[in-house]
């Protein structure tokens, strides 16, 4: 029955090494188990319910890895999103005041947008469309502001009311601890250990039971979905004022996807002559994935570059996701544990720091920026609207502002220079909703 549904001879594989390379894969990105209730919780975003985003993140990567393994036969795990959990709680629900259910519509409505665009085969158009400098620094500059995020909730950086910003409390116990985990995730990384990021976290949370700055509160428990599950608006997200927020996730969706599709095809051997079969498959998955996530009751679903910890280990086909999706199943009965480290604690100044999960955020930041190689710095016509793109996001504090940005200046710049008709057409419309945005709204 194996054989028949994922081709393992075809593949060159072996139900164990599939297994093994499933695993591996769910060590590799299983940090998100922690992570992402974290950045929904928080009291500055979405203030969602911990257990239950920790359990809707869980059920969502089950179902569309999955799905992935049996539509498209690729091992090619789906969790929610890093840059689109932060942008859902910090941006759309905390800048934007959208409650959380409403927030939940607008995913799903993207989602669902996502996969009409897909058996429409529009994307192609988009994808093309798209300039190659905006797209390497957008992920740049959610990578900047998710390291933001991350050195802010570990205490390492605080607001000051001259410079707004200035070092925190650097002797405080979960400061101090958020430091260790740092350099604890760092010298795992740069020893190239399989799941660097999900021991790290793992680490940083014993030596917190140890030190007494995280408290001992349980080990299992019964999942719960009842705060979050259909609890999604999409009706109520059908508003105008919205239609940023649907677009920017679907942006992020959209290029997030097939980056990382084309980055573990790459890897694993699966393109032929530059192109991937059954992307569209792989594709619908991701959206169908997206859809689930936000009726369960957490953000955006997307493809994992993670994935490619798995194919180094022989994963081929889909069968090494189900076992992916078999681990983060299980990990659902490990709430309280899920909560102990990745919730927040109080310094004794007001100040709420996740320093278990905080130095994560900071390793994937620096681990999102490497594409900035990519753009050529000595074009300034493409060099300016990625560097004003990267910068304004954290400085804003909004992912929006800087994709807003980009696609203004770079069409603007390339058109007063002499060159605009290196620009897409559809980027100059992009261009001019961005501006009538910032007008009428």
């Amino acid at each position: 029955m194996l054989e028949r549904l994922f081709k393992l001879m075809e593949n060159g594989t072996t139900v164990r090494t599939e297994f093994l390379a499933g695993a591996t894969t769910f060590m590799a990105m299983a940090y998100i188990i922690f992570v992402n209730p974290a950045l929904l919780s928080d009291p500055g975003g979405a203030a969602m319910d911990f257990r239950a985003v920790m359990a809707a993140t869980c059920i969502a990567s089950a179902v569309a890895t999955l799905l992935m393994a049996f539509l498209a036969n690729y091992p090619i795990a789906l969790a929610p999103g890093m840059g689109l959990n932060a942008y859902f709680s910090f941006t759309i629900c905390g800048q934007m005041g959208v409650p959380w259910d409403i927030a939940l519509g607008i995913v799903f409505i993207s989602g669902l947008v996502f996969t009409v665009l897909t058996v429409a085969r529009v994307r192609e158009l988009i994808v093309t469309a798209i300039p190659a400098p905006l797209k390497f620094a957008t992920a740049a500059g959610i990578g900047v502001f998710i390291a933001f995020l991350g050195l802010k909730d570990s205490g390492i950086i605080q607001a000051h009311p001259a410079s707004l910003l200035t070092l925190g409390p650097l002797k405080e116990p979960p400061v101090l601890l958020a430091l260790f985990g740092l350099a604890v995730t760092s010298v795992l990384m740069a020893a190239k250990v399989r799941g660097g990021i999900f021991w790290g976290i793992l680490v940083t949370g014993l030596v917190g039971l140890a030190t007494g700055v995280v408290r001992f509160s349980g080990v299992f428990a019964l999942p719960t979905l009842e705060p979050t599950f259909m609890k999604m608006r999409p009706g109520a997200a059908l508003r105008l004022e919205y239609l940023a927020p649907i677009f920017v996730l679907l942006f992020f969706d959209m290029f997030d996807t097939v980056g990382t599709l084309i980055g573990v095809g790459e890897r694993a051997g699966f393109m032929k002559d530059g192109t991937m079969p059954r992307v569209n498959q792989a594709l619908v998955t991701d959206s169908i994935g997206t859809m689930v996530g936000a009726a369960v009751g957490t953000s955006t679903t997307t493809s994992y570059v993670e994935s490619v910890a798995g194919v180094s280990a022989g994963g081929r086909t889909g069968l090494a996701n189900v076992a992916t999706a078999g681990l983060f199943l299980l990990a659902l009965f490990f709430s309280p544990l899920a909560e102990m480290f990745g919730g927040g604690h109080d310094v004794g100044t007001g100040i709420l720091l996740h320093p278990i999960t905080a130095p994560a955020l900071i390793v994937v930041g620096c681990l999102m920026m490497k594409c900035v190689t990519r753009i050529d710095w000595d074009d300034y016509s493409d060099a300016i609207p990625a560097f004003l793109t990267i910068v304004v996001m954290p400085l804003t504090s909004s992912i929006a502002h800087g994709l807003a940005i980009g696609f203004i200046s770079y069409p603007l710049i390339k058109a007063l220079s002499g060159r605009g008709r290196e620009v897409h057409w559809l980027v100059y419309c992009l261009a001019a909703l961005f501006v009538l945005r910032y007008i009428l709204l």
